[in-house]
């Protein structure tokens, strides 16, 4: 499996002949560059929130599943199993409460969980539907995502083997987003392995025996901004 970190939430991952992006954005809300991936498959967070579901500046010829529309039954695109979590923006942070929702999959014997944009503390059932991730993209720059207090149980309680953080400051959004060093600084440097690029490839066999922090760098960043 490859992963490559476009930028916020979006990654392209390719695996098993497919190629999979994840949550694209708005060029104009993120100020990043806008994502032109060829993909056979997008699956967004929600379709109310253009940094997490604008699709119009990737190609023609990929299928669409936006997870708020799956949470009940689940979505299979080809070979491919999609299931949903229903989750919201803060209720704290947020004037307007949007809903969303978290999403998984599985390649390669992979079980792969995205957390879309979720605001709150993960309840019991959103844990337990969330048992058996191995591989989290988790949201690490704080409100109005999740606290990274509560990001932190939420690890604790998952307990995936790999944790690829993103939606945290980087050069580009003018929005503000904690740097990851305020979640990688809570685990020993040993657990944290910083990527010199945005991509990288893993499978089961390659799979860390011990919990790992993966941080990659972004592949369609705005260097000329500072973070």
């Amino acid at each position: 499996m490859k992963i490559k970190w476009l930028g916020h939430a979006s990654f392209l991952i390719e695996s098993e002949g497919l190629r999979i992006i994840t949550d694209p954005y708005l060029p104009e809300e993120v100020n990043l560059p806008p994502i032109e991936e060829s993909t056979d498959i997008v699956i967004r967070s929600s379709d109310t929130d253009t940094a997490h579901g604008f699709i119009d500046t990737l190609p023609q010829g990929y299928q669409l599943v936006t997870a708020t529309e799956i949470v009940d039954t689940g979505a299979r695109v080809g070979r491919l199993e999609i299931n949903a979590v229903w989750s919201q923006e803060s209720l704290i942070h947020k004037e307007v409460v949007r809903d969303n929702a978290m999403y998984r999959f599985q390649l390669e014997g992979i079980n792969v969980t995205h957390m879309g944009d979720i605001g709150n503390p993960l309840t019991e059932s959103q844990l337990a539907a969330l048992e058996g991730t191995d591989l989290l993209f988790a949201l690490a720059g704080g409100p109005p995502t999740i606290e990274l207090d509560d990001l932190q149980t939420a690890i604790d309680a998952i307990r995936p083997g790999v944790v690829i953080p993103m939606h945290f400051r980087i050069p580009g959004p003018k929005f503000f987003m904690q740097p990851v060093t305020d979640l990688t600084d809570r685990y020993p440097a040993a657990q944290v392995s910083w990527l010199n690029g945005s991509e990288f490839e893993i499978t089961k066999e390659s799979f860390p025996r011990e919990f790992q922090i993966i941080v990659l760098e972004p592949a369609l960043g705005n260097p000329s901004d500072p973070a």
